[in-house]
């Protein structure tokens, strides 16, 4: 008996408490109005009961109240549960549930409950439960049963309504069908800057920026609204992409007319794009501007900054530690780039540690792949070998460890090494090319020339061709593109071949010339004269950059391809004779000549 009482005690105290909470409720409008702002599960609770008590439970408007009140306090069992019990729940039941399991992540269950909607009731969803079904496809990436709803848009008669026509186009292109997308958004009469963002947003998710730039140059002449910060830092992104600085200086210019320059997202988009064009400088200071920087804002500009082999982006990870901001596995990837591109070797191995250690990130492939490229960057290729054979990685992540291993052993002459690299990524048919070519390159590097003329019979005989070397500059709001070899599209092309000569003879008269080991590392285009040397895409774009760019501007120069050993040291002997500072950004890194040296120290 003893025991009991206070069992007894702690209900009578419990059954009061709740008595009186419902006291406080003396009518269903106070009820509705409580549930319609309830933002605390108890709360909620004790309107339940008060809606048994009151008999109000079975009222679908005050029901729907209470589902809702569930649902934004995030206890979607229970607002189910609200829901199985209503006798006939309607339209704003179904389509609350649904967005409730959307909202939760649960994006398939939500799908399953508008099926049941459409086959065991006579409910026609209306335009808002359209678009919530359309975004559960979305988040599901399930572009099958997006096409279905579009189906069941068109014949509901609702492909006018706009918050419909943004779900669709936001549903397409985050399933990568950029063109259904299009067509929805073309056929809007009237669209809203979300409908104008998602669009926007999908061509430079899905590697077409320069369709990106153009629409929002379209979006800009034609549009009466203000672009809000996601298309801004949608079309930033593009830019960096793209390697287009003037673009993007345009967009921080509109960034800052519109009041978005402080806001985070764009400002790391500006920061990443500054560094991704060559502007290390410009994208520091848009970093520093940034009131209170994030483990985003950190990693963004570590990262940006660490294909220049500068200090910065270690002083800004040791900054960071200092501010007690925890790192995650992308700063570390940053981390130890600028490591490799440093030739800090000892220092990055320390990092890889620390990283477990400190921190609890398990490395994976990508920070195998940086260790890998700074252990080959300065010869210790078997230990790098050793570390590529022993990777996990999938066959996309094992095809970027083999090749950065097989550069590291053409340049390092480990012939042994270069083949086994090569055997694993033709293989498993990963960058085939770039495997044969740089194995026949390193067979004749050694003077092993019959099986370096083998290799390249074997890749006219399996259809094996490699990618031609291309690059471009951005000159005011233009973009002009140079093919390796190729004159045929060249602008001003005289003017380009003129200067090109007179800069050579310029460069002999200073003691350069190709000796044949230079011209063997070209291993990346396959010229194989030197009068295709001469036309490397890189130096058409440069002399035409020359012609058409003011004299004291920095010249930036994008290349689709590693830079060849012998334009890398054109470039260190131009920069002198000219006097001009270039910029080159490759597929590794970002090289800035300047007086004859290059900031890369020659190690890329």
């Amino acid at each position: 008996m003893r025991l009991l009482n206070p069992l007894l005690q702690c209900i009578s105290e419990t059954r009061h408490l709740l008595q009186t909470k419902i006291s406080h409720f003396h009518s269903k409008s106070q009820l509705d109005h409580h549930l319609r702002n309830s933002t605390h599960p108890d709360s909620t609770a004790w309107a339940h009961c008060a809606l048994f008590k009151t008999g109000f439970i079975h009222d679908p408007y005050s029901a729907n109240h209470l589902q809702n009140s569930y649902i934004r306090t995030a206890q979607l069992s229970l607002a189910r549960n609200v829901f199985d019990e209503m006798r006939e729940p309607n339209l704003v039941s179904w389509t609350s549930l649904i967005t409730g399991y959307v909202k939760a992540g649960r994006p398939r269950t939500g799908l399953g409950v508008y099926g049941m909607m459409l086959r065991e009731t006579s409910i026609v969803p209306n335009s808002f439960t359209l678009s919530i079904v359309i975004s559960a496809c979305s988040a599901d990436a399930d572009v099958g049963n997006g096409k279905r709803v579009h189906g069941q848009v068109e014949i509901f008669g609702l492909q006018k309504e706009d918050v419909v026509c943004c779900a669709l186009v936001d549903m397409y292109v985050k399933c990568n069908d950029v063109g259904s997308g299009r067509r929805v958004f073309d056929s809007m009469s009237c669209r809203s800057v979300v409908a104008w963002a998602a669009m926007i947003s999908g061509y430079g998710q899905n590697g077409q920026g320069h369709v990106a730039l153009n629409l929002f140059r379209e979006f800009s002449w034609f549009g009466s609204e203000t672009p809000n910060h996601y298309m801004l830092a949608t079309v930033v992104n593009a830019c960096a992409s793209l390697g287009r600085l003037v673009s993007g200086k345009v967009c921080h210019g509109v960034a800052v007319r519109c009041g978005y320059d402080f806001n985070v997202v764009v400002a790391n988009a500006l920061l990443d794009m500054y560094a991704k064009c060559g502007s290390i400088r410009c994208s520091e200071k848009v970093f520093r501007r940034i009131e209170n920087p994030s483990v985003f804002s950190y990693t963004s500009i570590i990262v940006g900054s660490a294909k220049y082999g500068y200090g910065l982006a270690l002083e800004l990870f040791k900054e960071m530690l200092e501010k007690k901001i925890t790192p995650n596995a992308v700063t570390y990837v940053g981390v130890l780039h600028a490591c490799s591109h440093s030739g800090l070797a000892n220092e990055g191995l320390r990092y890889l540690t620390s990283m477990r250690q400190e921190h609890g990130i398990v490395p994976d492939s990508r920070h195998q792949n940086c260790v890998v490229d700074m252990l080959g960057r300065i010869g210790r290729l078997d230990e790098a070998y050793e570390l590529a054979q022993s990777s996990q990685a999938n066959m996309d992540q094992g095809a970027l460890l083999w090749g950065t291993l097989l550069s590291a052993s053409r340049l390092h002459k480990r012939v042994d090494i270069a083949v086994e690299a090569s055997k694993w990524l033709i293989a498993s048919k990963q960058q085939v090319a770039a495997a044969y070519v740089t194995m026949s390159n390193a067979y004749a590097v050694t003077g092993n020339w019959d099986n370096a003329g083998k290799l390249r019979s074997q890749m006219k005989h399996n259809g094996v061709s490699k990618e031609p070397g291309c690059s471009w500059v951005e000159i005011k709001d233009s973009v002009y593109i140079f093919y390796a070899g190729n004159l045929s599209s060249c602008p001003r092309r005289d003017e380009v071949l003129n200067l090109l000569s007179e800069l050579e003879t310029k460069l002999k008269q200073k003691g350069y010339s190709i000796s044949s080991n230079n011209h063997m590392l070209v291993d990346i285009e396959e010229e194989t004269t030197q009068e295709m040397l001469g036309l490397h895409s890189e130096r058409l774009a440069l002399a035409f950059a020359f012609i058409s760019i003011p004299r004291g501007v920095t010249i930036r120069v994008m290349k689709n391809l590693r830079m060849c050993t012998d334009c890398h040291v054109v470039f260190k002997m131009i920069s002198e004779v000219v006097g001009r500072d270039i910029v080159v950004r490759d597929v590794n890194r970002f090289h800035h000549f300047s007086n004859g040296s290059c900031t890369c120290g020659d190690f890329w």
